[in-house]
This record gives C-alpha cells, structure tokens and sequence, in this order.
C-alpha cells in the first residue's frame, strides 16, 4: 500500500476538467485509489460525482490511498499529475 499527500495548488480547487483527468488516469491502472479530503470519508478516485463532492479547494490537502498489483506506477503517476496540473 503507499499513500501520499497533496496540498492543491490550483485557485479554483479540483474542479470538474482535472478531476476528470485524474478519474481517466486512475481507470487506467488495476490498483483501487481512494482520495480523501480532511474530516470527510474517503471516496473511490474512479467516482467522478464522489470525487466532486469532496469540495476541494485551494489549500486543502488531500490524502492519496493506493493498493494493488501496480500501486508503485499508480502512485507515482497520480502523484505526477496533481504535481502539473492541480
């Protein structure tokens, strides 16, 4: 299992194009990713609509959960995405 935080950098937050990106990304890998925001409960990162309604916003970190066969590349690339893009 490896997990990691991010604190977002983005002005306006994990809004709808990134968090659909970040949805895509982690389809991509076999690994469950669950994302979650400070006092609310973690949610699938392959939910859009749960993803959304976590209500991120600029300065709020966000805890990264990734476990699986190809947790080690998923983490890696989620890590890389939220780094260029939020």
């Amino acid at each position: 299992m490896k997990e990691f935080s991010y604190t977002i950098k983005d002005e306006i937050g994990i809004h709808a194009r990134p968090a659909g990106n970040l949805v895509k990304l982690v389809k991509g890998f076999t690994s469950a990713v669950t994302i979650e925001k400070e006092s609310k409960p973690a949610v699938n990162a392959t939910a859009l609509m749960k993803l959304m309604s976590l209500g991120v916003k600029c300065g709020d970190t966000v805890k990264f959960t990734v476990q699986g066969d190809d947790e080690d590349a998923a983490a890696k690339a989620i890590e890389e995405f939220m780094n260029a893009n939020l």
